[in-house]
């Protein structure tokens, strides 16, 4: 149990959401911890928030604007915030396992080579015409090529494009009702920054990353977070770097709210060291969902919603069990930092 611990609050630590760490600025967090979960934009720039100090969503949104931090699809072929610098380094090595692995289920959606190559045409030609594009735009130009506009097919093409390199999340637009749009890659990050990966580097880099940010760990950890099958990751996961992973993980008692999907509760095999089991349906209740949680040096305390009900920060809480003194104060004071984040946005 105290071995448990022990890795526990390493592994928190390395994550910059536990141990006292915290990072100063929003490209440090996404470089740590190679990305945040961007399934849903508001609880990924919450991901940046639990690890960082004195950032707002404001922040968030103009690294961005501000193209030192794009969106796509990247570990598990899921989408992630990452910071501009490892776009295509990222790309070039998840990138061409995703499109294999989703081969699949464009023939069961009836998408055949042929029509999957028009359509990367397609869209890369109407984004160069008309600027970024909405998927709804987007959508409306594949259906004039017989593509179904209801449905998954149109999506699936245009992640397609997003692994193949073509585009990436760009431009949120103006206004309340903004929706994010799609640029030409090559246009909204021309190519420069870090040397891209070697074919051999490639996923010994990955891993070392992994290592750093996330051990302690095991290379079944690695193919978790990653996608990559397990050969691949046992393969360089022997060739990766340990050192820096054995950091002591002083200041006990560190509370986060981390948002909903956040990376900590993805990123291992096993979730025997972060949530207690008896409450995992608490935290993952099905249907791919993972709740919003109450991180105590890397261990579930709790879930916690914000929205719509009034009460100490805006954010209501559903502990596991009783919580200590210490640990109420450090969610009261989580709690009006995330108001304090959001209302700076």
């Amino acid at each position: 149990m105290a071995e448990q611990r022990h890795i526990r609050a390493q592994r928190a630590r390395a994550q910059a959401i536990g141990g006292g760490v915290r990072c100063g600025g929003v490209v440090e967090v996404l470089e740590r911890v190679v990305g945040v979960q961007a399934q849903d934009p508001a609880s990924a720039a919450l991901g940046v928030r639990a690890r960082s100090v004195g950032l707002t969503a404001g922040d968030v949104r103009r690294a961005v604007e501000d193209r030192t931090a794009v969106r796509g699809w990247f570990m598990r072929g899921t989408l992630h915030l990452v910071a501009a610098s490892d776009v295509r380094r990222l790309l070039g090595l998840l990138g061409p396992v995703f499109l294999r692995s989703g081969e699949r289920r464009l023939r069961e959606l009836g998408l055949d080579p042929k029509l999957c190559a028009r359509a990367e045409r397609v869209i890369g030609l109407a984004i160069a015409a008309d600027g970024p594009l909405t998927r709804a735009e987007l959508t409306d130009r594949l259906g004039g090529i017989g593509v179904p506009t209801q449905g998954q097919a149109a999506f699936h093409l245009i992640r397609r494009s997003a692994l193949a390199g073509q585009i990436c999340y760009g431009p949120e637009g103006d206004g309340p009702a903004a929706k994010a749009r799609f640029a030409l890659l090559d246009a909204w990050l021309p190519a420069g920054g870090r040397k891209a990966w070697d074919d051999e580097a490639a996923v010994v880099e990955l891993a070392h990353r992994y290592r750093a940010g996330y051990g302690p760990a095991e290379a079944q950890d690695f193919a978790t977070w990653s996608g990559l099958s397990m050969s691949v990751a046992k393969r360089a996961w022997a060739a990766a770097d340990s050192h820096g992973e054995e950091e002591d993980a002083a200041e006990e008692g560190d509370v986060r709210l981390l948002p909903a999907y956040d990376n900590y509760l993805t990123a291992y095999r096993s979730r025997e060291l972060s949530v207690p089991a008896a409450h995992e349906p608490r935290v993952w209740p099905g249907g791919g969902q993972i709740r919003a949680s109450i991180i105590v040096d890397g261990w579930a305390v709790g879930t916690w919603s914000r929205g719509g009900v009034k009460g100490a920060a805006g954010v209501m809480v559903s502990p596991f069990g009783a919580l200590s003194a210490g640990v109420e104060d450090g969610v009261a004071a989580e709690a009006a930092d995330i108001d304090r984040f959001l209302a700076r946005g």
